[in-house]
Parts: C-alpha cells; sequence; structure tokens
C-alpha cells in the first residue's frame, strides 16, 4: 500500500512539474493567459505595443515547451519544482548542484597546478559552461532564488511561469538608464526601456522631442557641420553619433623632407617619399642617410668619443677614422652568462665558451664534465603521473615542471553519443557542444535540441498537411496534418456506382476494421491469440434504396459531407448533408450558410521562404500578416549571435541579408599572409587583397619603403640597393678586408715574438749546463793544496798536546 502510494504521488508530482506535459489545448490557453499577465504593465507603458518583447517571449515560450528548458551539464529536462541557477550572460538554466558541482571541479582543475605557497593568493575564477562567462569564486551561487533575485526558494505556482516569483522585475536595463524593468519576474533579458523621455537629435540642432529611453538618440538628417581634424573643411555627413569620419577630400600635399608633391586625403597631410635625405653633416664628410625627415639631420654618427669594440677604451678621431683595438683583454660575458671572453679587444662577435665544467642535467640525477656552451641532458625518463593524474610524464630528463597531458580524453559525454574530444584532465567533461535535429514524420518542422535528449523529447507539432497517397480507392484522402503511424480511416462517401445505378453514400468502407471470430479454436485460457483481433479487410457494397419515390421527390439528406466553402475560403463544411438557409451572402450554392459548421483550424498558408513560424491567426481568407517575431542567428563569423525581424530577413534581397547577417564587427579570420582580415563581418571567403601596410627592406637593410602586403605577395614591389647601398657595401668589404689583413700580420707578429722567446729560453738552458760541466772539470787551488798545508798544522798541534801533558805532571 505505501509503495502504491508513493508511486501515485510520484506521477502526480511529474504531471504538475514537468515541462513536457503542458502540449494540450487547456495548456497553451493558460500559457498565453499568464505571458498576457507578465507583460501587462510593460503594454500599459507602450500602448499596447508588444513588438520589443519577442525576444524575452521567447525565452518564456522555452521555460512552457517540452523539453526546451534541458541543463546542459547532466541532460536532463528541468522541472518546475527543481532549484535552478540562470547565468547572466546567456540567460541559461541550468540544476543548481549541477552548477554547484561544475564550479567545484573547475575551481578544483585551475588551482591544482599550484603549489602550498601560492594557493589562496589569487581569486580564480570559473565559466559557465554555455557562453564561458567567468564568474568570482564568491559567486558560487548557494541557494535558489527566483529569475528576478527578490525571492529565495519561490513556491511553485501554475499561474506563474516556472521559477518566477510573481512580483516586478525591477532589474536595471542594459545599457543603463536610470530605469527598472517593468515586466513580472521572468527569465531572458529584459526588454528595452519603454519610458519616454525628451531628448534631441545628436548634432543638437533640433529641437527636442519626446521619445522611447531604450531609442532616445535619433539623427534630424540635417548636415552635420562640425569642423573635421583636417581644420580647413567641416562634415556633410547626415546627423550622427560620435566623433566624425576623417575629411573624404583630396588636395596636393608636399611629404616631410618637401621633396615631393602627391594628392593626398585631407585627413593625413603628413607622409614620407622613398628619397634618402642626402644631406651633407656637419662634419662635411659624410651626408645623412635616413628616408624623409623632418627638422634637422643632426650631428654626424661618427663624431665625439668612440669606444674600441672592448668598451673599455674612448678615442677622440675624425669621423673618416675608424676606431681601433684598444689591446686589452675583451672581457666580455660570452653567452653562457657565467664566463668571460679571454681574447684580445676584438670586432664582431664574441666566441662561443669553450671552457670545460662540470653540468649538472636537467632532471638532477647525473653530472658530466663536458663544454660550458653544450647543454647536458640524461636518458633517463620521468616518472611523475602528469596533472591528468591518469599517464606517466615519459619524458627524458624532466625537471619536474611535467607538461599537460598531451593524450586526448576520450570519455563518452553524458550524451553517450559523442567521446569528449579535449586534452586528458581530471574531474567532469565539458557538456557536449553539439546540437540534434528532432524532425516530424514528413521532415519539415524541425526542433534543436540538446545531443543525447533526442531519445526523450517528444517530435515537434508540425502544421504541414500530411503528403501520404490515399489507401482507398479515392484520388485524394482527407486533409489531415502530418502525423507518425497510419493515416485516419477515410472517412469520404464511398461514391461507387451500385446495382441499382446510384452512388453508394456510405462511408468509405475499403479499409475497414472487422473483428475476426471462430479463426482459431484456443485449447484454453493459457494459450495466446497470434492472431490479431481485429484486421482491415473491404465490406461489399450497400444496397441503396431511394427513401422516396420519385412522384414524391422532396429534399432529403444524402449522408454525404455537406461540402460548401466556409468563410474562411480555405475548408468545406464536413457536416452530413443538412438543410442550408439561403441568403443574399450565401446565393451560390457552394457557399457556407448559417447551419454549417464554423471553421476551428489553425492558418496552413505556406509561409514565406525562410520564416520557421506559424501565422498567429485562426484559418482565414486572404493573405497572412506580416512575421513579426524574432529569428535568432548567427552572424557571418560565428562569434555573435543576432536577434533580427522574421519580416526584415525573408523580405530582404541578397545584399540586404548580407548587412543584416553582419554583426559590423572585423571579421577575425586571417589571411595567407598572417595578417587579420580588415573587411567588416562577411560571408564566404575573405579577400586576398591585404591592405595592411608592411615595411620592404633592401638586401643590406639600409633603405626601406612602406608599401601594401598584397602588392609583396604578388611580387609586384621590390627594392633594390641604390649606389650609395653599393659604396658602403664596398667601403664595409674594404675595412673587413683590412681588419682580416691587419689580424693576420699581427697574428704572424704575435707567433714570431712566440718563437724568438722559445729560443731565446733555449739558449740559456744550454749555456747554464755548458758551465755546469766546466766547474766539475777545472779544480780550485784549495783542493790542490789541501794536503800539503793540513799536514804541518796537525803536527804542530799534536806536539803542543804532549807538552801541556809533560809540563802538568
Amino acid at each position: 500500500k505505501k509503495a502504491n502510494q508513493a508511486a501515485a504521488k510520484k506521477l502526480v508530482e511529474d504531471q504538475l512539474s514537468s515541462s513536457s506535459e503542458d502540449d494540450d489545448e487547456d495548456a497553451e490557453a493558460k500559457q498565453g493567459k499568464i505571458l498576457d499577465k507578465t507583460f501587462t504593465i510593460y503594454t500599459s507603458q507602450t500602448d499596447g505595443d508588444a513588438s520589443e518583447l519577442e525576444r524575452t517571449r521567447q525565452y518564456m515560450n522555452e521555460a512552457f515547451q517540452s523539453g526546451a528548458m534541458t541543463c546542459l551539464i547532466c541532460i536532463a529536462s528541468v522541472k518546475r519544482n527543481q532549484a535552478v541557477w540562470s547565468c547572466c550572460g546567456c540567460f541559461c538554466i541550468f540544476h543548481l548542484v549541477c552548477i554547484q558541482k561544475w564550479a567545484k571541479d573547475s575551481l578544483f582543475l585551475v588551482s591544482s597546478p599550484l603549489t602550498d605557497d601560492d594557493f589562496g593568493k589569487k581569486d580564480y575564477p570559473w565559466p559557465c559552461p554555455k557562453c564561458r562567462f567567468e564568474y568570482k569564486r564568491s559567486e558560487t551561487p548557494s541557494r535558489y532564488y527566483c529569475y528576478c533575485g527578490k525571492v529565495e526558494n519561490p513556491a511553485v505556482d501554475p499561474w506563474l511561469v516556472p521559477h518566477s516569483c510573481g512580483q516586478i522585475c525591477e532589474r536595471e536595463f542594459k545599457p543603463s538608464c536610470g530605469h527598472k524593468c517593468l515586466l513580472l519576474c521572468h527569465p531572458g533579458p529584459c526588454p528595452p526601456c519603454p519610458k519616454m523621455v525628451t531628448t534631441t537629435c545628436h548634432c543638437k540642432k533640433a529641437k527636442a522631442v519626446p521619445r522611447r529611453c531604450s531609442a532616445k538618440e535619433w539623427s534630424c538628417r540635417l548636415p552635420c557641420g562640425r569642423t573635421l581634424l583636417c581644420g580647413q573643411h567641416v562634415c556633410e555627413n547626415p546627423c550622427h553619433a560620435g566623433d566624425c569620419q576623417p575629411c573624404p577630400r583630396v588636395s596636393k600635399q608636399r611629404c616631410i623632407c618637401g621633396r615631393q608633391t602627391a594628392e593626398r586625403l585631407c585627413a593625413s597631410p603628413q607622409w614620407q617619399c622613398d628619397q634618402v635625405c642626402g644631406k651633407c653633416l656637419p662634419c662635411g664628410n659624410h651626408t645623412c642617410e635616413q628616408v624623409c625627415h623632418a627638422g634637422p639631420c643632426g650631428d654626424c654618427p661618427r663624431s665625439g668619443k668612440r669606444s674600441c669594440p672592448c668598451g673599455k677604451t674612448k678615442f677622440t678621431l675624425p669621423c673618416t677614422e675608424d676606431v681601433p683595438t684598444c689591446g686589452d683583454s675583451c672581457d666580455k660575458v660570452l653567452e653562457c652568462g657565467i664566463h668571460k671572453c679571454s681574447q684580445r679587444c676584438h670586432r664582431g662577435p664574441c666566441e662561443i665558451c669553450r671552457q670545460e665544467v662540470e653540468k649538472q642535467c636537467r632532471c638532477g640525477k647525473h653530472t658530466k664534465r663536458m663544454p660550458c656552451h653544450k647543454p647536458y641532458l640524461c636518458e633517463t625518463k620521468c616518472t611523475k603521473i602528469r596533472d591528468c593524474q591518469k599517464h606517466q610524464c615519459r619524458r627524458k630528463c624532466c625537471s619536474g615542471n611535467c607538461p599537460p597531458c598531451d593524450q586526448v580524453c576520450g570519455r563518452t559525454l553524458g550524451c553517450r553519443n559523442h567521446k569528449c574530444p579535449s586534452g586528458c584532465h581530471r574531474g567532469s567533461c565539458n557538456p557536449c557542444p553539439e546540437t540534434v535535429d528532432v524532425k516530424c514524420s514528413c521532415g519539415k518542422t524541425v526542433i534543436k535540441v540538446p545531443c543525447g535528449r533526442e531519445r526523450t523529447i517528444k517530435p515537434p507539432k508540425c502544421k504541414q498537411l500530411c503528403s501520404r497517397p490515399p489507401t482507398c480507392h479515392h484520388s485524394t484522402q482527407e486533409k489531415h496534418y502530418c502525423h507518425f503511424g497510419r493515416c485516419p480511416p477515410c472517412r469520404q462517401p464511398c461514391q461507387k456506382t451500385l446495382t441499382c445505378g446510384h452512388l453508394c453514400p456510405a462511408p468509405c468502407h475499403d479499409e475497414a476494421l472487422v473483428k475476426q471470430t471462430g479463426v482459431h479454436q484456443s485449447a484454453g485460457p493459457w494459450e495466446q491469440s497470434s492472431e490479431p483481433a481485429f484486421i482491415q479487410t473491404a465490406l461489399p457494397l450497400l444496397k441503396y434504396k431511394s427513401p422516396l419515390p420519385c412522384h414524391s421527390a422532396n429534399p432529403y439528406s444524402c449522408k454525404r459531407f455537406c461540402g460548401r466553402l466556409l468563410d474562411c475560403q480555405n475548408h468545406t463544411c464536413m457536416k452530413e448533408c443538412h438543410h442550408v438557409t439561403k441568403s443574399n451572402s450565401s446565393a451560390d450554392g457552394k457557399k457556407a450558410g448559417p447551419e454549417c459548421s464554423q471553421c476551428e483550424e489553425e492558418c496552413t498558408k505556406p509561409r514565406p521562404a525562410g520564416c520557421p513560424h506559424r501565422c498567429v491567426l485562426p484559418c482565414h481568407p486572404g493573405d497572412c500578416p506580416s512575421c513579426l517575431q524574432m529569428l535568432k542567428i548567427k552572424c557571418h563569423c560565428k562569434l555573435s549571435v543576432l536577434y533580427i525581424e522574421c519580416l526584415k530577413l525573408t523580405c530582404a534581397d541578397v545584399k540586404e541579408k548580407e548587412l543584416l547577417i553582419s554583426c559590423r564587427n572585423q571579421c577575425p579570420k586571417e589571411l595567407p599572409c598572417g595578417h587579420r582580415c580588415k573587411e567588416i563581418c562577411h560571408s564566404g571567403s575573405c579577400p586576398l587583397n591585404c591592405s595592411q601596410k608592411v615595411k620592404l627592406r633592401c638586401l643590406c637593410k639600409r633603405l626601406k619603403k612602406e608599401v601594401q602586403c598584397s602588392k609583396i605577395q604578388e611580387g609586384q614591389v621590390s627594392l633594390e640597393c641604390d649606389a650609395l647601398c653599393k659604396e658602403m657595401k664596398r667601403k664595409a668589404y674594404e675595412i673587413k678586408e683590412a681588419e682580416a689583413k691587419a689580424a693576420l700580420e699581427e697574428e704572424k707578429r704575435r707567433q714570431q715574438a712566440e718563437l724568438e722567446a722559445f729560443e731565446n729560453r733555449l739558449k740559456g738552458r744550454r749555456k747554464n749546463k755548458r758551465r755546469k760541466d766546466e766547474v766539475e772539470v777545472e779544480q780550485s787551488s784549495w783542493q790542490k793544496y789541501k794536503n800539503f798545508i793540513m799536514l804541518p798544522v796537525f803536527g804542530v798541534a799534536v806536539v803542543m798536546v804532549a807538552w801541556l801533558m809533560v809540563y802538568n805532571d
């Protein structure tokens, strides 16, 4: 019993909350009343004009339509009794729980590469899943509010827009004008401000007139008359907003140096010619090499104190002489940033560092002695897990800062149809960006739904007539709308000739459903019947007899349809043959009378090419009124979403459509030359005539010229070196030759000096050795006569010792 009660309660809640149950006529009438109630205050300010409400009306219709409100995160329907959150950028609606989880995962993915010291120092944002509008961490939704943000946890009211509080919106208009929205709490953007204000035109010449606040800027169409930047002419354009355009007139103007004159726009009086200045500098030896410049040429760049190549010594030399080398060591820091150049002061770049040092690899696991200028990378592969927490880095000699994972995620998205094309990542994947077309049976009515919802969404109601051929003997079938399954039974009169010669008045019975009886005798209640209980078969013709004899023939009902043309001029009376009172307006027997039925069908007349909306009137004679609904369409560059009045788009020719669908912004596409397209948002491929100004230089890089990029791409323009370039090139070559020759002679002198020093050192060693040999051969006088001197002295000493011993005794 409890299980049954819970199931019944859930069914009732689903029927009350799901927007997919409001497709019947009563729900549509109820929806119309709710919309009228929501727009009442706004239309009272605009005298009943609701043309500016079409965009807001579309958002509100989506809130009532079956499956139109879909959470892009979980790909499920948004029900009336569920807590939701609306993005302020794209006004897309998500489940509150889904958007909270999305924001939490996004913040985690952004902050995960940070260290413990950096964590919490910066407030990283999280994006909307649809429009990528960024919100701060503090803006993460935690409570369920209505659209206008006044009421927390709004109650479910069947007579209000879902998730609305029913109060006046009172949100500030965008752009802000000082007024507030007058609609009841609603989804989507607020409509333009309907208030009336008194304002003047752009040029301030016309009198102030009352206008709508949303369209308060207007033009009186009189000439602007403001003085242009050139200071000579005035603006002739009609009254406009913003600054005036540059002066379009052409006049003869001199270049900056004054040598050439050309016809140019008045708005750009300063221009440079291609000639080199060539004026003699104050030194009297050199000429100015600048291209077309203003003011004095300045001093000679070779005058004053100049430093030697190493920068240690300064020389004051004439500008005709080159600065010599100082002879000291260069001592410039080499590319390694550690060692200094050990060569003598020299011209040109220093050599690479060739000192051998103990180097550590990038990962820090190995060391090796090698030249300083060579990098050292070992072959050890990194085993750390990348930020996706799934795959190893596997990069050789990794420094520890592993790059993001380069593999494709490949996980199945929530739509169950596509896989995630993003790089391997943590957390949940982004919603599937694809949309799927759900079509009616004939395929002419299409609605776009998020991918994954096509299996649960109901097909759209098609207002086109069924185009299937009839299955009975009639040439055409009764008019009915497009549908799935079998067509309804034909209700037209049979009209086959009976045996009596009259026509059969009975409804068509070519495919009548007849119950089968006694075809199969079942063995018991357990045996299931394998044959259908009803089959379609053609019934025999009825025997028709006239209800009246010929002598008393009076009008009677033939049991066929009336067939008179109704007031809508599109349908006929479907009542059974009946009496019709003739009047002046219905003197023609083919027109319907007051007894005939009234047409209650919707208008099924074909719409203009490109209009997807249906006629707002019921079935009517004559042409349909102009469509005033707004079309949501992307511009040519696919970056902006435009809202265009359907009538303007369907009635426009090719050029007008090109302008309507343009967002008026610069085309973001890139030309083959690498520059951005300068055209305004357009269809088709971009023109190849790039107008970007680029600098073209000669081979020696001295001369330069600004030309259009397209001319360079086509090979129409080239800049050759002039005589001065060739002379400078020749002088540079001679200087280089002289320096090379001087360096060679200096090297020879150095080698000769080293050779002489080596020979001198070698001669000194030989002389010292020869002297040592001579000392060993020749003995000194003491060595020769020491024996003759020492023997007598020793004898005298012995005698004196003996005498002393005797004397003491």
